[in-house]
This record gives C-alpha cells, structure tokens and sequence, in this order.
C-alpha cells in the first residue's frame, strides 16, 4: 500500500481496514481535516459512499441505514462543530442500539487548547452515549503505530455491534498536508508491505461475541411460571438489532399457542407484521384457528384483568395504556434482554433474563417438547382459564377493528377525518415488503392504535431511543437507501419542517419514497397533555401554529407534490406506491379534533367490551 505522504497513507489504512472488517456504506460531510479519510473512502472500491451537505442529516442517514440492516455505517467529518452536528444521532443510536462507527477528524495534537481556528476538544466528545472511544495515533511510517492503527479500526467496527450495539467514536487528528501531494520521504516505498497488513485475510483483529443463554434448569424455572399462571401474557416491545436476535416470529407463535398467551406486539416489535400472523398450529393448541398476535390493545387494554405472567422482549411498549397496565399488574415479569440491560421504567418487572431473545425461546420450546409424555395436556381448568383469557382479548381487537374500519371509511372521513386513520390505510395498503418508517409525537402512537397486524411482509421503523422529532426525514431516507423495497415516511409537520434539508438525500444518494405528511399547523400531541386546558400560554408555546405551506418542496427538492383530502387518501398513496420517483402527500387536520376523535372511538370499543354498556 503506497502513499504520498503519512496522512493519506493513513486514510487508505483505515478505509482498507473498515472494508476488510465488512464495513459496506459511508456517510461523508466535506470538510478540510477530514481529507485524508474522504478521499480514501470515497476511493476504494468495496465502500459505497453517501455524500450529504450537512453533518446532521449525515448523521441520521447513517443511523437509519444501520437500523434497517443491523450492520454497521460510518461517519466521516471534519474537526469542529461538525463533530457536534453529528451528536443528536448519536445520542439515538446509544438509546435505540444502533450500530454507527463515527470517525472525526480532529487538529494534531499540540493545537489543542491553544486558540488555533476550527479546534476544540473532541477527545470523548460524546461522553457515555459512546459504546467506546478511542483517538487514533497520529500518522507515521511507523510498523508498531501501523499495527495499532488496524487493530483500533477492526476493534472499533466489532464494538458497534456487541451485545448491545451502539455508536463507537474514534477521533482521528491529521496534521497537513491533508491532500495526497507528494512529500519526499514521508513513506518509503519499502513500506507498502506493512501498510498492507503483512498478508492478513479479513480484519486484522478477528472479534468473536459469545451467546447468552440460560440453563436448561433455568429455561423449566421460567416454563413453569409460564405454564401455572391463569393469564399468561408476551409483550413484545420496540425491537432493535439484538433485542429480537436469533428470534424467528413463528417460534414465538408457537409458544403463545401453546400456553395460551397473547402476544401484544408494538408495531416496531418485528412481531405484529410479517407470515406468522395468520398461522396458528391448530393441532397443538385450541382448534379454533385463533391469532395469537394483537395490535389494538392501546384502545382497550387497562379494561382486561391483569396478566398473572409477562415473558417480555425489546424496549418499553410504544403504548402507554400498555404501560401503566403492567405496572398495575401483580403479576411475575421476566423482561428478557440479551445485553442484561434495565428497559422497563416503571420498576414492577420481577425478574431480568440476561440472554438472546431467540435462545430463550427456543429453550422454552424444547422444555416444552421434553415434558409433553410427562405430564400430557394442561390440565381442564387451566385449559379452560387460557381459553377465556385470549377469549377476552379476541373480543375486544374484534371490536376495536370494527370501529376503527368503520371510522375510516370514505364516507366517515369526509364528515369526520381523523389522523389515526392515515396510519390504518398506511399500513393495510403498504405492498408485501415494503419498510415503513414513522416520525415520533402522535404519528406513532396512531400506528401503534390503529396499524393492524397483517401477514405481509412489513418492517416498521421509527426513532424511539431517544424519541425526537428531529432527523426523521434523513433517517427514513437512509432506511430506504438499504433495501430495494419501497419506502414510506409517515411524518408531521413539525417534524417535515425540522429536517427539510434532509430531502436532499433524494436525488444526491439516490433514494425514493411515498412520504405522508400530516399538517396539523403545530404540535399536535400536546393536545394530550393537561396544559391544553392552559391557554394562554398553550396555542403560541406549546401548539405553535406556523402557518407554513409546504408546496415549495416540490420545486426545491424535485418531488411531487400533492394535497390530499382524508377521504381520498387511501386512492392517492396506492397511486403513489405504484408511482416512479418521490410524492408528497399532504393531508391536512384539526389536531384538537382528531384528538377528539380518537377518544370518541375508545370509547365506543370500551363500550362494546363486557361490563360495559354493551356488554
């Protein structure tokens, strides 16, 4: 590996490294520092390269093509506030376990502290929302500092996906000449052979992650607290890259079948999408053909008896209804994490399974499968109580879909639109695959309450770790730049307006999508909150109508766009799904009423639910 001076010959080490790692994608920012790595990524030809204006929407492009894949993409920038653009994405990636290897390069050394232009402190820039930090030796033609260069890379690559993945750091200082100009003797030709590795295959440092599993005295502990509670009960919250790993959805079924639990599964879960939704082994189970996956129990949840067992995955549910009903529950709960991790705020759960959600349940299955001779079929009364229980909740998701159908058909729409019903038809109508990707405030909560577990192929994604309003656009777009499927961004205004830029990534990183916009003229979730009986200040400080019009997006960023009344909605997103090239679809709302809405339609499904007036 040739170089014409120290500081390009240690950009091509690092791409080399990143890429004999398996690193696949690059988000770049321009900037001067950070030449030597720019140029060397943008270079080889195992990197594909995403170049972006700005470092923030950089950053969130990155972390939504990490999310989507499970695998690592970088980050490149250069010295200064650029550095800190990048941190709100990081902070996301920490919270929500996204793999990012973010690489700044920095000043040398000796300028630190010293007034020089564009320098600041970047050594452990991003404190404790970094898996791991590290500055890189500054270059040299120097064997030891060259096998320390490769041996930091590889390790930090192998960092951002661990037993909890995340962000890694490396501050990478450079001193000039930065471009790759000749300096006579800076790299002596005889150090090609060292530069290269010595003949290495793969990475230079090989990372092997264990397993975490639990005993097999250990998986029947957990089996039996299963099989004797009356009311057992699986949540699956928000997954990320390790919290459903090794996890096949059917497998989950098949358990939830077998002790008669319900699945509720958020819609970021990976569990209320996909085969297993219609599949129920009928033989093993209750002979009814019963799903064993809901997704309306936001609506109605906290009006069912309490779960006496929860197995639980993944993040704390999107639903709140959801958690306040668990916390309530005197009930056993094993939340099951593999990187042994706190993810349950209310502090009720019992017990935390340090293992891979995937092991756990495959032990579960295979001690259920050893005791089958031993002890035959659960015995009457526990067969007939798990039968009631799921009974319970298969009345009310049928009531709950009932109403939710009827509020959104064309006719009810015209005369009575509300925002919830967008998310239904997104998601009913969203093609088998497809990613789907859903900005924070209401926009999520409405996909949680009314996007229905279907059997196609979806996988819904939204920013839930630290659960901003800022970098949605750019981190749908970098979802959609890592598959071939089509994307959808469902989003608010607030949320459109605070990453306009990031629509750039359209045309410069090649991406389309169907993007919905739900224009409330404000923030439209405060509605929820007690301070909506405050007003003033509530309509200027915390609605915040801005009045903006957002047709000037199409000129500007060369899309499509469209004015959409709600009850034409679900004609124009078909339309657009099976359009070439990015539409806009604006669908405009009264936020107070949607709200509004929404509480008339719990009511009318609580109404229906036993103990009720139409029970």
């Amino acid at each position: 590996m040739t170089a014409p001076n120290r500081a390009t010959l240690w950009g091509r080490v690092v791409a080399d490294e990143l890429a004999e790692s398996g690193l696949e994608a690059v988000c770049l920012a321009p900037g001067s520092r950070s030449t030597p790595l720019t140029v060397a990524v943008a270079e080889h030809p195992d990197i594909d390269v995403y170049s972006h204006l700005d470092e923030r929407s950089a950053a969130y492009f990155a972390l939504g093509r990490a999310r989507r894949t499970g695998e690592p993409t970088a980050l490149v920038c250069t010295s200064g506030t650029a550095a800190a653009n990048f941190h709100p994405a990081v902070m996301e990636a920490d919270r929500a376990r996204v793999p990012l290897l973010v690489l700044t390069a920095d000043r040398p050394t000796e300028l630190r502290d010293s007034g020089a232009n564009q320098t600041v402190d970047q050594v452990k820039l991003y404190g404790d929302a970094v898996r791991w930090h590290a500055v890189l030796p500054e270059p040299e033609a120097d064997e030891r500092k060259v096998r320390s260069l490769r041996t930091t890379v590889a390790r930090a690559l192998s960092e951002t996906t661990g037993v909890s993945p995340g962000p890694v750091h490396l501050n990478c200082p450079f001193r000039k000449p930065l471009e790759p100009v000749e300096v006579p003797g800076d790299v002596p030709e005889s150090f090609a052979e060292t530069a290269a590795g010595r003949g290495r295959d793969g990475p230079f440092v090989e990372t092997v992650d264990g397993t975490r599993t639990l005993t097999d005295g250990e998986h029947r502990s957990l089996l039996a607290a299963l099989e004797n509670a009356d009311r057992p009960l699986i949540v699956a919250g928000p997954a990320d890259p390790t919290a459903l790993a090794g996890l096949e959805p059917a497998a989950v079924t098949d358990l939830a079948d077998r002790l008669g639990a319900p699945i509720l599964a958020d819609p970021l879960s990976g569990l209320r999408f996909g085969p297993h939704v219609d599949r129920v082994d009928v033989e093993a189970v209750r002979g009814d053909g019963t799903r064993s996956v809901y997704g309306g129990y936001d609506a109605y949840v906290d009006e069912l008896p309490a779960p006496d067992a929860v197995l639980r995955f993944g993040a704390s549910p999107t639903s709140k209804p959801l958690r306040h009903w668990l916390r309530d529950a005197d009930a056993r709960q094993f939340l099951v994490d593999p990187a042994g991790a706190w993810r349950e705020a209310t502090f009720t759960a019992t017990d935390l399974l340090a293992a891979e959600p995937g092991a756990v349940v495959d032990g579960l299955l295979e001690a259920l499968a050893a005791g089958d001779g031993e002890r035959g079929s659960r015995d009457t009364s526990q067969r007939a109580s798990a039968d009631d229980w799921r009974s319970r909740f298969d009345a009310a998701e049928r009531r709950h879909w009932g109403v939710c159908d009827e509020a959104s058909s064309a006719d009810a729409l015209a005369s009575m639109p509300f925002e919830g019903a967008i998310l239904a038809a997104v998601v009913s109508n969203a093609p088998d695959s497809a990613t789907v990707f859903v900005s924070n405030s209401m926009p999520i909560r409405d996909a949680d309450r009314f996007g229905r577990p279907r059997s196609a192929d979806l996988t819904v994604l939204a920013n839930r770790g630290a659960s901003g309003i800022d970098g949605i656009t750019s981190t749908a777009l970098g979802a959609g730049s890592a598959t071939a499927e089509p994307l959808v961004l469902v989003t608010g205004d607030l949320a459109l307006y605070h990453d306009s830029n990031g629509l750039l990534a359209l045309d410069r990183c090649d991406v389309d999508a169907t993007i919905v916009l739900l224009d409330n003229d404000g923030g439209g979730i405060f509605h929820k909150l007690p301070i909506e009986g405050f007003d003033p200040p509530f309509t200027e400080q915390f609605k915040t109508p801005h009045g903006l019009e957002f047709e000037a997006l199409g000129d500007l960023y060369d899309l499509e766009f469209e004015r959409v009344a709600p009850a034409a909605f679900a004609d124009a997103y078909r339309r657009s799904l099976a359009a070439d090239g990015t539409q806009l679809l604006a669908v405009e709302f009264d936020s107070a009423a949607s709200h509004r809405r929404r509480e008339a339609l719990r009511e009318r499904v609580l109404e229906g639910l036993d103990g009720r007036s139409e029970g």
